[in-house]
């Protein structure tokens, strides 16, 4: 498995503030709270969508080789940060937690980049819960269980458009914005720790997961990918299905056929793959082993219901506003960001 490309080193120093630990090894970078006004956006009515209200312009068009001569010409990139399972540390809600992620990703991961925030709307486990009852079961309902105003507000103040829509949770909504930013040229990198998102990376789509052991956040791309599950990220959704996800209480084919396992799925979708061009296979001819083949007849059914349980939406009724591709305005982070750490370093229920 190829290594994760940590965010820290060559990159801006460490954001710090009263009393946080710089857990990166470069010089750190104080957070000073100065009475500079901040410039929060209106939200819009539709979707909650906040807008920035930065200047227009993209944070870079070219890169330069080692000899000084420009590269060739890179598409932009746009982030999508996910926010909800950045309010917890572990299974404990924390608003340190996010306080520092957020000051790590904006010091070194999105710098001036467009960046778009997205929450889940209320209500919406609801549909995935009506298909499969144990889906997130064991979780509390309700949008308040992540974040909050306090989360918002700050978010606005660094001028972050924040998008919400009732009954979608946020991965379909990033799910149907990535669509729409990929038809315009650019390239879309994810900020979150949910492996869900790894059924969209692509060479124009990547992730950006905040790793606690290291206190990093670190990219993972369609190379890592596909050097950690030896497959393209198109079969990772059929792979799941088979393999279920026990975080968010979807059960895989195991305790139904025990010799199932990853090995079997992964060569069974690399000769035919999707999942449904395997069942669609498996129902007319022998397709593997006895056990396999006695697996993919009988469960049909089970095998699609995961599929539909952790296939991303990408209709949900939202559209990417072209505002949202200007350069950030990053002229609050410092004084907000201070702030915000200052108050909420340290806490963990809060």
């Amino acid at each position: 498995m190829l290594p994760l490309p940590t965010v820290g080193a060559g990159a801006a120093s460490p954001v710090t503030a009263a009393g946080v630990a710089a857990p990166l090894r470069s010089r750190p970078l104080r957070l000073v709270a100065t009475r500079a006004a901040t410039t929060p956006s209106s939200p819009s009515a539709s979707t909650s969508a906040i807008s920035s209200a930065s200047p227009a312009g993209h944070s870079r068009k070219h890169l330069s080789v080692r000899d000084g001569s420009p590269s060739k010409p890179t598409k932009p990139r746009v982030f999508f940060l996910d926010v909800n399972p950045l309010c917890f540390r572990g299974s404990q809600r924390s608003l340190g937690a996010f306080a520092r992620w957020l000051a790590l990703f904006f010091a070194h991961v999105s710098l001036r980049d467009p960046v778009v925030a997205v929450l889940d709307g209320e209500g919406g486990n609801e549909y995935r819960r009506r298909l499969l009852p144990s889906y997130k079961a064991h979780r509390a309902r309700g949008v308040g269980t992540g974040a909050d105003t306090r989360v918002v507000n700050v978010l606005r103040e660094c001028n972050v458009p924040v998008v919400r829509v009732d009954g979608y949770e946020a991965d379909d909504v990033v799910a149907t914005l990535t669509e729409q930013v990929l038809q315009k040229g650019y390239r879309v990198v994810i900020a979150s720790p949910d492996k869900d998102f790894k059924q969209l990376i692509s060479d124009d789509v990547q992730l950006v997961m905040p790793i606690p052991e290291i206190g990093r956040w670190s990219f993972y791309t369609l190379r890592h990918y596909v050097a950690q599950y030896k497959c393209d990220p198109t079969a990772d959704l059929s792979l799941r299905c088979f393999m279920g996800d026990e975080t968010d209480g979807v059960p895989g084919i195991q305790h139904l056929v025990p010799g199932f396992g990853r090995k079997t799925a992964v060569k069974l979708l690399q000769k035919h793959g999707s999942l449904e061009n395997l069942l669609n296979t498996a129902a007319t001819r022998t397709v593997g082993k006895d056990y396999a083949q006695d697996a993919l007849t009988k469960h049909a059914d089970y095998l699609r219901k995961n599929y539909e349980v952790l296939s991303l939406k990408r209709d949900v009724s939202v559209q990417f506003d072209d505002n949202w591709l200007s350069t950030r305005n990053t002229s609050n982070d410092t004084n907000v960001l201070a702030d915000f750490i200052l108050k909420f370093n340290g806490q963990g229920r809060s």
